[in-house]
């Protein structure tokens, strides 16, 4: 169990905000505060910084790395990249002022450290200026502790859903996109060949994606898979000005166009291919920690599609255990819709040969993918965390959301995938009754209720809909409401 120093924590480093003054006019406002600390504490000097490098080099041979300030997606060999903090320079702090500094910017609307990405700058991207970032004040989200989930379904009585949906476009999408999209800013004030920001999406990414260039005036360019997301995550773009393509295809199909594109045009790629996005995807591991007073869960669960987000979460685990605020990380569990399984299967095969699929349609829609781009960062991080990888079929992620949601949550399909994978290692036994447990949930419910509707209305062909719970048509009079109502009371448990 980590422990916080009762110590106050040594003198701050570069990009911690000074105590607050008082605005400088009555119209100041919090970036123009920010601006005025800045000027009259100047902030004290330091070397954090990060950079791009292969992903998986060994850091003793390679000798490719890449400003973050380049336009640069692969390695020379066209292999993924990484973002490489210097990790002797954070190491100069000890794990109990990171702690500290943390938690000391939970709740607060100082420019931009209220944000629960911008809250960890040093890790993210220690040289951005405050001016340049692009955010809502995204993150610190509800960790929700799913009681009754819990009892009646699994026997368990320490589980935690991370709402990582309750967020500005109700996406976990959100935490990469806003580091994205700073950057960006700060290439075009650096006068870099940047004419607008695009993505492949299944819906979050452009949802994302275009909230946040609408917000820093930033073009966005948007290809979707014709007739294979929902209205609502349709509607997000182009209410935001996103410039959309509805092209004839799925997301792996758009996902080959839109790299192609980018290549040819000052068009900068926002899909989690580019390694910034993981940047911002990893403070929500570390989030995790912090609600539970650095505690470290057992087991944590995250539904699976281009896999970025399985990185993503190691990632924010290993720093904070390498930079000493933890002294271990969680064991990984991804969840895979069957419908779209290649990991599964590369994971069942015991990692012989990983073999891309044709992904055929599924409730989780955000996951529907094939050939994701992370399948290296994803198998690196389960190997590294005794990981495991998990399948749901359609009937089960759409029976354990129904659940869910009977229970008093609210969730989306991927959530659904993720809550099946934990029934089944429960019933199995590899997860215990008390082993706390966290389900990572990706996007907010509302934005899947034709799927809902059509469950509780028994409208899903070959599927039983086991805990539908359908509207009952009733007479408009007294009687007849008394009659139907004293039956349902004849039902309920009594307490």
């Amino acid at each position: 169990m980590a422990t916080i120093s009762t110590h106050p924590p040594p003198p701050p480093p570069q990009t911690t905000p000074p105590h607050p003054h008082p605005p400088t006019s009555k119209s100041s406002n919090i970036r123009d505060k920010a601006r005025h600390q800045n000027l009259t504490n100047p902030p004290q000097i330091n070397n954090f910084s990060a950079k791009y490098v292969p992903f998986g080099a060994d850091p003793d041979t390679s000798t490719e790395s890449y400003s973050l300030d380049e336009i640069v997606y692969r390695s020379q060999s066209g292999g993924l990249l990484d973002v490489q903090h210097d990790l002797s320079a954070l190491k100069a702090f000890p794990g109990s002022y990171w702690r500290a500094l943390f938690d000391s910017r939970v709740g607060k609307r100082t420019w931009p450290y209220g944000s629960g990405v911008w809250s960890k700058k040093e890790w993210v991207l220690p040289d951005i200026s405050s001016d340049d970032i692009v955010s809502a004040f995204e993150g610190n989200t509800n960790l929700f502790w799913a009681e009754r989930f819990g009892k009646q379904f699994l026997g368990m009585n320490d589980l935690w859903v991370k709402h990582c949906g309750i967020s500005h476009t109700g996406s976990f999408k959100d935490l990469g996109m806003t580091v994205l999209v700073s950057q960006v800013n700060r290439l075009r004030k650096m006068n870099k060949p940047v004419v607008g920001v695009g993505c492949a999406s299944t819906g979050d990414t452009s949802a994302a994606l275009s909230a946040y260039c609408a917000s820093a005036g930033i073009p966005s360019i948007v290809f979707l898979p014709a007739n294979k997301i929902s209205i609502a995550q349709l509607v997000q773009p182009i209410a935001n000005g996103a410039f959309v393509l509805s092209i004839d295809t799925d997301f792996d199909g758009c996902m080959k166009l839109i790299r192609e594109v980018t290549s040819e045009l000052p068009i900068y790629l926002a899909n989690s291919l580019n390694s910034l996005r993981l940047e911002g995807q990893k403070t929500a591991a570390i989030e995790i920690l912090q609600q539970f007073d650095w505690e470290v869960p057992e087991w944590v669960i995250i539904p699976g599609g281009n896999l970025g987000n399985v990185y993503a979460f190691y990632k924010g685990f290993h720093m904070c255990k390498e930079l000493g605020l933890v002294d271990k990380i969680p064991r990984l569990v991804c969840a895979q819709a069957a419908n779209a399984n290649p990991l599964y299967l590369y994971y069942k095969s015991e990692w012989d040969e990983f073999k891309a699929v044709k992904a055929n349609s599924t409730f989780a829609s955000a996951i529907q993918i094939g050939d994701p781009v992370s399948i290296d960062r994803a198998v690196y991080a389960l190997k590294n965390s005794n990981g495991i990888v998990e399948e749901a079929t359609e009937e089960e992620l759409m029976d354990a959301m129904a659940m869910a949601d009977s229970t008093g949550m609210f969730i989306c399909p991927h959530t659904g995938v993720a809550l099946t994978a934990l029934m089944k290692l429960r019933k199995s036994g590899v997860i215990g009754s008390t082993d706390r447990t966290v389900v990572v949930s990706t996007a907010h419910g509302l934005k899947f209720t034709q799927s809902k509707i059509d469950y509780h209305s028994n409208n899903i062909k070959e599927m039983a809909c086991s805990y539908a719970n359908p509207p009952v048509s009733v007479a408009a009079d007294f009687g007849s409401v008394m009659d139907v109502l004293k039956k349902y009371l004849s039902k309920t448990p009594k307490y």
